[in-house]
C-alpha cells in the first residue's frame, strides 16, 4: 500500500513538471553566429550579435595549425585544433565591444563581438 502510494506520488510529481511553461530559450535553440579562422586569422573580424539573448559561436579553423579563442572580457579560453570547430556559448550580453584573440598568433588573430 505505502509503495502505491509513494508510486502515485513520484507519478503525479513528474507529470506536473512536465506540463509547467519552460521559460528562456534551450542551449539546441539559440541563434549560431560563425567564426572562421584562415590564414591565422579571424573572419569575420567583427562579429555583431544581439543584446540580450544566449547564444552560440562556432568556430571553424580552416588552418592545419590549432588556434585559440580567447577573450578576457567574455571569460573565455578554448582551443581549436587545425581544421576543426568548436561551439562557444554566450549570453546574454549587454551591448558594447567584447575583443577576442587566437594567443598562438597574437600578431593576426584578432577580433572583436559587437553586441548591440
Amino acid at each position: 500500500m505505502i509503495r502505491l502510494r509513494w508510486t502515485a506520488a513520484c507519478t503525479a510529481a513528474l507529470l506536473a513538471f512536465a506540463v509547467l511553461p519552460t521559460h528562456g530559450v534551450r542551449a539546441d535553440e539559440r541563434p549560431v553566429f560563425t567564426l572562421d579562422i584562415r590564414d591565422h586569422r579571424f573572419e569575420p573580424a567583427e562579429l555583431r550579435v544581439p543584446a540580450g539573448v544566449r547564444f552560440k559561436i562556432l568556430v571553424r579553423n580552416h588552418d592545419a595549425t590549432p588556434e585559440e579563442f580567447e577573450s578576457y572580457e567574455l571569460n573565455r579560453e578554448k582551443i581549436v585544433a587545425g581544421n576543426s570547430e568548436i561551439t562557444i556559448f554566450l549570453g546574454p550580453l549587454d551591448p558594447g565591444s567584447y575583443p577576442f584573440f587566437g594567443e598562438f598568433n597574437m600578431d593576426t588573430a584578432l577580433g572583436t563581438l559587437i553586441v548591440e
